[in-house]
């Protein structure tokens, strides 16, 4: 038992993590099945489990006007459950026990979710909990809310209720008996291995026989041929409503002698529960693939999300590598940082006037080498608002073609964040200056940095910045050229003159590397405004496999148990 109980628990814990929140065609099946299941677990498998002994629970079902209620105070030879011509009649379903019995229904173990109740009410969440000394004890009855019934709650009550039943006493009638809906919900209680009985009620006195007759064969061709089944002929009712006893004293003689019969009540108990067990297996099939389409449908929508980021994550480096962030203002404010035409013209001349110029440069004249980090700023953070915004709008248009992907669209989405342009522009500034410091401890002991101090690693740090908005190797491709491949050149020997010619192709590489990994981050954190809304599918284990893996468990905990004796 412990075993079988801890794999049913583990099944709900499964059952409701996994959820099935995009629009497939599978989805609102899936979230039914999945909820019945979880319901059954909670109400009826788990508590039954728990204790085999316990009184066997009859659930009264049928369609709307069948007579149930009649039926049900007519067996306990009192009016404990509410009948009538207004439809529907049963508002919250009554439960009739032995006083000895009570404690077992009222404490909620059976049924935990539905509100105990001593009195009738309209409350479709309470379960009404009547004594009757004239039903014997090891026994109850169920009235339950009617299938077919035009209340949608009363007609999920009443589904939720016989998959809670140890035993199913379907009502019909002769003029309803071959009605579509509780011969589909006979089907489910075939293959779950519910235990079943049925009343064919009002039959007409000269007819009964053939029509007994047909539902009989109906019965057989639905492998439902051993289930008893009770006619109750057309018949005048008492003065208390009730139906007389020649009509209903063979049904309760039958559930008289089943009440006294422990072993018989075992035999149903163990029937039904393990029937019910056995059928979680290939209904969990249908729900671990229904979660394996949720969770490959969100890895499709995340994919298209993650390809417009990639794209402009591309972009981006493209700009960095083609020299278009030298065009205009940039260009303007490093040949004035430098002095272009008197400092190009000195690039022959040794290294130390070249590193003098430099320092005499930043030192003379702050102002240029502050707008040209501005100007830097300014143009890497236009790029970056650009190709968010493009990111956006193709990451909105491909969630939009797919209906998934539509239903979970908001209109803020179709944009980059509000707060990008603040960001943007902070990941920039931290660059620079995370560039600065990498410039300053890669010089520390460099004679030229010391003797220029911060001039220098100012200097050497802005023509770094420079050397990564053009090619790696500072090797100018046409376009480069066409942006000004003298400015890549001076950015080259300003640091060949600082640090060497070896280290400035790792300082230029480590720079832009730390540059696009900044980058990614920021594009992960818009992109995540898309790939958060379809978290719920992804969980740390596959929903399909968790469900896979409960459904294992509590199926080889059952054969183990073998509660009907075959282990089959």
């Amino acid at each position: 038992m412990g075993r079988l109980a801890t794999a049913l628990s583990r099944l709900r814990a499964a059952l409701g993590a996994v959820s099935y929140p995009l629009v497939l065609p599978s989805a609102d099946e899936a979230r039914n099945v999945g909820s019945a299941l979880l319901a059954q677990v909670n109400d009826y498998l788990l508590p039954r489990l728990a204790r085999l002994d316990a009184p066997l629970l009859v659930v009264v079902g049928g369609s709307t006007g069948a007579g149930k209620s009649t039926l049900v105070n007519s067996l306990v030879q009192a009016p404990v459950s509410t009948a009538g011509v207004l439809r529907p009649t049963t508002r919250s379903p009554v439960l009739i026990a032995h006083p000895g019995d009570l404690s077992w229904f009222g404490r909620g173990g059976l049924l935990p979710g539905l509100i105990r109740t001593s009195e009738p009410s309209t409350d479709p969440n309470a379960l009404q909990v009547v004594p009757a000394p004239t039903i014997g004890p090891g026994l109850a009855l169920l009235d339950a809310p009617d299938v077919d019934s035009v209340v949608d709650h009363n007609r999920q009550l009443a589904a939720q209720l016989l998959a809670a039943a140890d035993l199913w006493l379907f009502v019909t009638t002769a003029a309803r008996y071959a009605d579509a809906v509780p011969w589909e919900l006979l089907k489910t209680a075939r293959l779950r291995g519910t235990v079943i009985a049925l009343v064919l009620d009002r039959a007409p006195v000269e007819g009964a026989a053939e029509v007994a007759a047909h539902l009989g064969e109906m019965l057989t061709a639905h492998d439902l041929g051993a289930a008893p089944l009770f006619v109750l002929p057309e018949t005048e009712l008492d003065g208390r409503g009730l139906l007389p006893d020649s009509a209903v004293g063979p049904m309760r003689l039958w559930f008289a002698k089943l009440a006294a019969d422990a072993n018989a009540r075992d035999a149903v108990v163990r029937q039904t529960l393990d029937g019910a067990l056995g059928a979680l297996a290939p209904a969990l099939v249908g729900l671990a693939e229904a979660a394996d389409e949720q969770l490959q449908t969100a890895r499709g929508l995340d994919e298209r999300v993650e390809a417009a980021y990639r794209n402009a994550r591309h972009t981006t480096e493209e700009g960095l590598q083609d020299g278009r962030l030298l065009r205009g203002e940039v260009l303007a404010r490093w040949q004035e940082f430098i002095g272009t035409g008197e400092f190009l013209r000195s690039l022959e001349s040794r290294v130390g006037h070249l590193r003098d110029r430099l320092v005499a440069a930043v030192s003379g004249r702050p102002a240029p080498g502050r707008n040209l980090q501005v100007a830097m700023e300014s143009q890497l953070v236009t790029l970056l608002r650009g190709v968010s915004a493009d990111a956006a709008e193709q990451a909105y248009a491909a969630w939009q073609s797919h209906p998934a992907g539509a239903a979970l669209l908001l209109p803020e989405l179709q944009k980059a964040s509000d707060d990008l342009t603040e960001r943007a522009d902070r990941l920039v500034r931290d660059w620079q200056q995370w560039v600065l410091e990498m410039v300053r401890r890669e010089g520390a002991d460099k004679r030229s940095v010391a003797r220029g101090a911060a001039y220098a690693v100012n200097g050497a740090g802005l023509a770094v910045m420079i050397a990564v908005f053009t090619t790696t190797a500072f090797i100018p491709t046409g376009l480069e050229v066409a942006a000004g491949a003298g400015s890549a050149v001076a950015a080259q020997k300003v640091l060949e003159a600082v640090f060497g010619d070896q280290a400035i192709r790792t300082l230029a590489t480590r720079a832009r590397t730390e540059l696009l990994a900044r980058v990614d981050d920021l594009f992960e954190a818009e992109a995540a405004r898309f790939t958060e809304r379809t978290a719920a599918v992804r969980l740390e284990v596959e929903p399909g496999g968790l469900l896979r893996q409960a459904a294992a468990e509590v199926e080889s905990a059952r054969k183990e148990l073998a509660l009907t004796g075959s282990g089959s």
